[in-house]
């Protein structure tokens, strides 16, 4: 049984080359160049501008494989054209962010700053509302580095304080209310 979203081909737009090496395959475009492994449950053929992944065999971890190598190699060819990006927002009084050369230096209400070491290939912008903007070309580094950064201070469900998503929404909770 072959998956779904294995069978369908990958573009590859103009400007992008992409190279299969043995168990390698290596996409290259005017963003920069992404590498992954990829193992014998797959064979990845390149047919013009269109790349298809193929199961190996009938088996269900091919199957599984299939869809997984066809969805990291689309990943991959939008990466290397348009890039990735999330945006955080900071929400509360005397929450900021800063970047620092390679270190985005935060204040989120605790004595001490919090202090993030920005990966390689990743770019993190700061602006003054509190909106973190975390751009790359690995889809994987940019939500994982967001993901370590919203988990400092998770937004709260009583004021809203904390470090949320653009689109992400809090369901408000009504507080206390004094017993007379």
């Amino acid at each position: 049984m072959a998956s779904k979203i294995g069978k369908l081909p990958v573009a590859i737009p103009g400007g992008v080359t992409v190279k299969v090496d043995g168990d390698v395959i290596s996409v290259k475009g005017p963003k920069g160049e992404l590498k992954q492994k990829f193992n014998n449950l797959v064979k990845i053929d390149v047919k013009g501008s269109e790349l298809v992944v193929n199961p190996s065999d009938g088996s269900k971890n091919a199957s599984a494989a299939h869809g997984l190598y066809q969805r990291l190699i689309s990943n991959m060819v939008t990466g290397v054209t348009n890039g990735f990006s999330k945006t955080l927002i900071i929400t509360g009084v005397g929450y900021r962010a800063e970047v620092k050369g390679k270190e985005l230096v935060m204040n989120l209400g605790y004595s001490n700053e919090f202090i993030a070491i920005i990966p390689e290939g990743l770019t993190v912008t700061a602006d003054k509302d509190g909106k973190v903007t975390i751009a790359g070309i690995d889809k994987q580094l940019v939500g994982q580095f967001s993901a370590d950064i919203r988990k400092l201070r998770g937004p709260e469900p009583y004021k809203g304080k904390g470090i949320r998503y653009e689109t992400e929404v809090i369901r408000r909770k009504v507080g206390k209310t004094g017993v007379k």
